[in-house]
């Protein structure tokens, strides 16, 4: 059984090196990164982009492969009733966890050496470029050469996290990876959107959002297909810097406006409210919006006892539909903070009376 201060070091370790391998913008704000640690060896990404990419994988695999070892030789001094400082007399289970944390580095080291050399000719990277030398003895350094010139320029299209970005320039599509750099030329790619996640609240812009999924397949047999996935907002933003359409083979509805999202949102939570039960004696008309479907939405309010909070009561007849409901209420928000929108009060398009998210009830 583990003392304290192993069980504490070993919680503190695993969740350093979770941290570690996928950081948060905590840790890029503290610098704690590979890209960051590595500074100096990996030098300048705007001087040579690919290069640069070329050592920051090789680098990455290093420290990631010497997590294990870390762990062992910080147990050493947290354990020290293990005796792990002494090979020989450490249990057998610890032998085989230090036999494997050092054949794990050492295989990292084998491959990033044998990468490295010739100039990093060996690299599956510098291969891949190489297809796209034109003519073939140009060699892969004039296809980085292009590469490195066209990320330099500002009007490149970037999105992503560090550890996830796309890039789209003139001629190319960058997707950076942990360890690696997906790379295909424009004039040879077909992009399919193959898929669409809602997410209802971003967890640091407070907002509704939709992520598209899209494959990028080259013609360039040497080039492997790889999936990109950004946020629909940018969606209008990447066709314009791309030279070939965009199919839509998952024939999802993608929302490239912040309306579009808050209206899928509002929609998806006014379901969850206790409905409505229409009178026997209540005829229902067209919504008085937009005339063109039948009104479908009562305000009551269901937020909070009647007399507590900023909501009023509503008395007016289910006289709107679900969807000019949601267009109403978002027009009346302040349109430079949407973190704001899902939990703020308006007034009753009819009676001005004052109603939240929670206060909208469809009609049964």
């Amino acid at each position: 059984m583990e003392t304290p201060a192993a069980a504490t070091f070993t919680l503190a370790y695993l969740v350093l090196a979770v941290c570690f391998v996928f950081p948060p913008s905590e840790f890029h704000l503290a610098g704690l990164t590979v890209q960051n640690l590595l500074g100096g060896w990996l030098g300048s990404e705007d001087a040579a982009f690919v290069q640069y990419h070329l050592r920051r994988g090789a680098g990455t695999l290093l420290a990631h492969a010497a997590l294990p070892l870390g762990y062992y030789l910080g147990m050493c001094f947290a354990a020290p009733e293990k005796q792990l400082c002494t090979i020989s007399q450490a249990p057998d289970p610890w032998k085989t966890f230090l036999a494997g944390a050092l054949l794990l580095l050492a295989l990292a080291g084998t491959f990033t050496y044998t990468w490295s050399q010739d100039g990093w000719a060996h690299h599956p990277l510098v291969k891949t470029l190489a297809t796209f030398a034109l003519p073939p003895h140009s060699g892969w350094r004039a296809v980085a050469a292009s590469i490195n010139a066209e990320f330099r320029r500002i009007d490149k299209f970037a999105t992503g996290p560090p550890g996830a970005r796309l890039i789209v320039t003139d001629s190319w599509i960058l997707k950076v990876t942990t360890y690696s750099l997906h790379v295909a030329q424009q004039r040879d790619i077909q992009l399919t959107v193959v898929d669409a996640r809602q997410q209802e609240l971003l967890p640091d812009a407070g907002m509704p959002a939709q992520f598209l999924t899209i494959r990028v397949a080259s013609a360039n047999p040497h080039v492997k297909a790889f999936d990109i996935r950004l946020n629909s907002s940018e969606y209008g933003d990447l066709q314009e810097k791309l030279q070939a359409p965009i199919r839509n083979a998952a024939q999802v509805v993608i929302h490239q406006s912040l309306s579009d999202l808050f209206l899928e949102t509002f929609s998806a939570l006014v379901e969850r409210n206790q409905p409505y039960p229409l009178p026997s004696n209540q005829e229902l008309h067209l919504c008085i919006g937009c005339m063109q479907i039948q009104a479908n939405v009562k305000l009551l309010k269901n937020c909070r006892e009647p007399h507590e909070g900023e909501c009023q009561p509503c008395f007016c007849y289910p006289m709107w539909c679900l969807l000019c409901m949601g267009k109403w209420f978002a027009s009346q928000q302040d349109q430079q903070h949407p973190e704001t929108w899902l939990s703020s009060h308006v007034p009753c398009p009819t009676c001005r009376a004052k109603f939240c998210v929670l206060d909208v009830c469809l009609v049964q």
